[in-house]
């Protein structure tokens, strides 16, 4: 036995799970065990236990290794846990929810409520909606692994355990996933597709994106360690013309595909290639609170009008093709498009 081992009430030993894990697995190499810890794969007296320096007493026979595919095993939804929030997908390393503009993905202060925070109290508190879940999910604590701005609807991934969380970072930043918009622009791109690259700089207070310079002109990166790369491939799959007030308008609809993940993407280029997203109160002048007298609203539209349609993510405990997650348009969305589509019925008489 370990010297430094404590002993509880009983006279039990009391040692860190890592410890019982290896006992039981000697020819497994530490790394490794504190990897199926963090996954979830060792449970005691069926209660999944993910930290590996957590103080027990000896299991006594009861601790247990899970394959990999009982941790999988999957809750596919969708189960709407919050107005603002709807399950998609859920296993012992990802979840996928479904985000309603005017959420935010993580807590900006104590006083915030976001997709993060949501999510946690519906594993951590299961009512009679949580009751259906697998036991071994109740109790996970979901982790960031990327952001939608606030008033951006879709689909957002959280990782349920630290090395699931570096695994889909990694796939993020090294462009193996894929993340798919929906938005609608005042203008369309000169091009039916193509690609927008940008050398971006955020704001020192986080709040808004400069474009420093197109990578068409600077090529290589400029040696500001701020500046960062986006790159946005564009789609036009919708076209209307809308009689405005100060002249014919044209509203696109795009399919955009994000390489990079910058934040606010997409609505600094396309304000940067002279197509605001609708709706845009912070890249669109004729949205901005103090801009309304300087010129009319093409479109009034209460948020900016762009939604994570599709998700796709290598599991982090799967081999094989990456997973792949669709969230249709929200309501408002909708409605957006069918006034536009009238609107320009309408013009075209």
């Amino acid at each position: 036995m370990d010297n430094k081992d404590n002993m509880d009430q009983t006279g039990s030993s009391v040692r860190p799970l890592i410890a019982w894990v290896l006992d039981q697995f000697p020819e497994t190499p530490k790394k490794r065990a504190k990897q199926w810890i963090e996954a979830g794969r060792v449970r005691i007296g069926g209660a999944v236990h993910r930290k590996p320096h957590e103080p027990l007493p000896d299991p006594r026979g009861a601790l247990e290794l899970m394959d990999r595919r009982d941790t999988a095993a999957a809750f596919a939804g969708p189960r709407r846990i919050h107005p603002g929030l709807t399950l998609v997908y859920l296993d012992g390393s990802i979840a996928v929810v479904n985000k309603s503009a005017g959420l935010l993905s993580v807590p900006a202060d104590r006083r915030s409520l976001s997709a993060l925070d949501l999510l946690a109290r519906f594993l951590g508190k299961p009512g009679h909606a949580a009751r259906k879940l697998p036991p071994a999910y109740r109790n996970l604590v979901p982790l960031p692994v990327h952001r939608l701005d606030e008033y951006t609807s879709g689909l957002l991934c959280f990782a349920m355990n630290p090395a699931a969380r570096d695994h889909l970072i990694e796939a993020i930043s090294s462009r193996v996933a894929g993340r798919e918009y929906i938005a609608f622009t005042d203008g369309c791109p000169e091009s039916s597709s193509g690609a927008w690259r940008h050398w971006l700089k955020l704001s020192d207070d986080g709040l808004r994106q400069t474009v420093i310079a197109a990578a068409s002109v600077a090529r290589s990166k400029p040696r500001d360690p701020q500046v960062m790369e986006a790159v946005t491939h564009y789609e036009v799959i919708g076209r209307y013309e809308i009689a405005s007030e100060d002249r014919t308008r044209v509203i696109a609809k795009l399919r955009l595909r994000l390489d990079t993940g910058c934040k606010h993407q997409i609505r600094i280029q396309a304000a940067q290639e002279k197509i605001p997203v609708i709706g845009d109160r912070t890249y669109h002048p004729l949205y901005q609170a103090k801009s309304h007298g300087g010129g009319p609203v093409p479109v009034p539209f209460s948020r900016q009008a762009l939604h994570s349609e599709i998700l796709e993510l290598p599991h982090p405990d799967r081999p094989g093709p990456p997973m792949r997650w669709t969230a249709p348009l929200p309501e408002d969305l909708v409605q957006l498009e069918l006034r536009l589509s009238d609107a320009s019925r309408e013009r075209l008489g």
